[in-house]
């Protein structure tokens, strides 16, 4: 089977009578033009043009395929043109559900901005829950999420890995000194998970880590830990992009390789060909530069 994009080469031809002139009008180079035309005719079997002192003509099977060749091409522009319209016709909302310190670093980015402007009938909505919304009873329609995946049913996108490390306020280093290790977190203050959060990866890690620790708090929210831990009342494990966005905080321990997790991009599979979830969900993992380090952040220590 021959090439459909070498049909191309053999209207421009056609048109302008050269090579060299087909290779201007296409903005390639001449040698190209050649070696697709010859691919052409070699994959059909027939020569489609003859070259004479003034350029170059069409053999009669060349006039024959000529006003079909065309055809195509008016079939391809309109297939484009059916496609662009499509797109900026699009129009809906995607609910998309993520943790909430999420949300804040998704709005000060150029990301919705940019989707804004390619999808301008299309609207983002935030739903935002201190649990895991289902897709399945469609509670939300997209999810932004970090840590085990647990429902293989869903489409998903790994989108980056994620650092975890231990922080605390400067005033409570200022009172009480900063560990040298995860083992010396039994002689400092710790802030533990609680609710929704009791079961978390880092929860369980700091119930082996540290089991002989005081803990003098618990909270059930991320939102929760950083503020509580911004307050001055012990050290917590938190993901380096929250953390470190955080003046008043001090990365004390880590990264914790052990407490590294993975962000996914995740929606039901009878959503995915959804054209406005299609739309999101590609463009999402088309802007992979933006989306890193908002998931992500620095991975250094601040001193």
């Amino acid at each position: 089977m021959f090439d459909w994009d070498d049909l191309r080469y053999f209207l421009a031809v056609a048109r302008h009578g050269s090579t060299l002139a087909a290779a201007k009008a296409l903005g390639v180079n001449q040698s190209t033009v050649h070696r697709r035309l010859m691919a052409l005719e070699a994959r059909i079997g027939q020569t489609l043009t003859r070259r004479h002192p003034t350029g170059y003509r069409l053999t009669e099977v060349g006039q024959a395929l000529h006003p079909h060749v065309e055809r195509i091409e008016e079939a391809v522009a309109s297939f484009e043109r059916q496609l662009a319209a499509s797109e900026q016709a699009l129009t809906g909302t995607i609910r998309v559900t993520c943790p909430e310190p999420l949300v804040g670093r998704i709005t000060q980015s150029p990301l919705l901005d940019l989707f804004q402007a390619r999808y301008p009938g299309l609207r983002v909505e935030f739903v935002m829950s201190d649990r895991f919304l289902d897709l399945s009873k469609g509670e939300a329609d997209v999810a932004i999420r970090a840590g085990d995946l647990v429902d293989d049913v869903l489409v998903c996108r790994k989108l980056s890995d994620s650092p975890w490390a231990l922080y605390a306020s400067r005033s409570y280093v200022a009172r009480h000194g900063r560990p040298n290790d995860v083992a010396a977190l039994d002689h400092h203050l710790v802030i533990g998970f609680d609710g929704a959060l009791a079961d978390h990866r880092a929860a369980r890690w700091l119930r082996t880590a540290a089991p002989n620790t005081k803990i003098v708090a618990r909270n059930n929210s991320i939102p929760g830990l950083i503020y509580a831990v911004k307050s001055g009342l012990g050290i917590t494990p938190l993901p380096v992009a929250l953390g470190d966005a955080e003046q008043d905080l001090v990365c004390v321990v880590g990264p914790l390789p052990e407490l590294a997790t993975s962000w996914y991009l995740l929606t039901h599979p009878d959503l995915r060909q959804a054209p406005r979830i299609r739309a999101f969900f590609d463009f999402v993992v088309d802007q992979i530069g933006i989306m890193r380090p908002i998931l992500v952040g620095g991975s250094q220590p601040r001193a």
